[in-house]
Parts: C-alpha cells; structure tokens; sequence
C-alpha cells in the first residue's frame, strides 16, 4: 500500500512538472518583436504567478473605448531581483508600457518597460526571452 501511494505521488509530481515546462514558450512563439508597441493605461489587476507576471490596463482606443490589455513581464522572482516591489503598480495608477504586440493580434503584449507616472522606468522583460532590443523613445498611445 505504501508503495503504491509513493507512486501516485511520483506519477502527480511528474505530471505538474509537465505541465510548467510545456507552459513556457519563447518569445518569438507568441510576440513580434517586428511590432513594438507603446500603451498608456491604468491598471486594473496584476497577477504575480510563474512562469510570468502579468499586467492588465484599461487603455483608451483611438475611439475613445477602453480596452484592457494583457502585458507579460517577467517572473516574479527576476521582476523582485530587478526591484520591483508587490506594491509597484497598484490599481488605478496610470503606467506606460513599452513593448511587443502579440501575434495573433489579440491585446496582449510583451512588456519590456513599464515608466511609472514619477518617470521611474522599470525593466519588465526577463532576460534571455529572445525579445529585441530597442532603446529609441516611442509616444505613447493616446
């Protein structure tokens, strides 16, 4: 009996494993780095969950409707190394994310900035994800 509860264990451990690592893609999977992206919006939820964080904001289209957006960051764990706090972005504050449209063309990004409204810029990005990189200043989307 007690064998077989060990591997029932091994086999569920085995089976979570599976699914993290089929869970993480690499960049260019899912975003363009042909299609940067820069949108103004408040935030309205951040989830700090691996193998990414991730950002949503309400930003406003060029007709005036608001649409939220999905920003991917890094994981949490880089994201604190890199000084990011739980409190860094609290609901309701207007941020400005520098980064790369997804493919599909969905309101999902890879954030590679996030500039915070003192001007405080945050790296979002976690290193080795294959996203270009482009140091020019972009206006932000209105």
């Amino acid at each position: 009996m007690h064998s077989r509860v060990l591997t029932v264990c091994v086999a569920v451990g085995l089976l979570i494993a599976a699914r993290s690592v089929t869970a993480h893609h690499a960049f260019s999977a899912e975003f363009d780095g042909n299609q940067p992206v820069t949108l103004r919006g408040t935030v309205t939820k951040v989830e700090w969950v691996n193998p990414h964080t991730w950002i949503f904001i309400d930003v406003k289209g060029p007709n005036g409707q608001i649409v939220n957006w999905g920003i991917e960051a890094g994981a949490p764990n880089a994201l604190i190394r890199r000084g990011w706090r739980r409190e860094s972005l609290p609901v309701g504050m207007e941020i400005v994310v520098d980064g790369y449209r997804a493919k599909s063309g969905k309101n999902l990004a890879n954030g590679r900035d996030i500039t915070l409204p003192d001007g405080t810029v945050l790296f979002a990005g976690s290193s080795g994800t294959g996203a270009p990189y482009d140091s020019a200043p972009k206006e932000p989307q209105k």
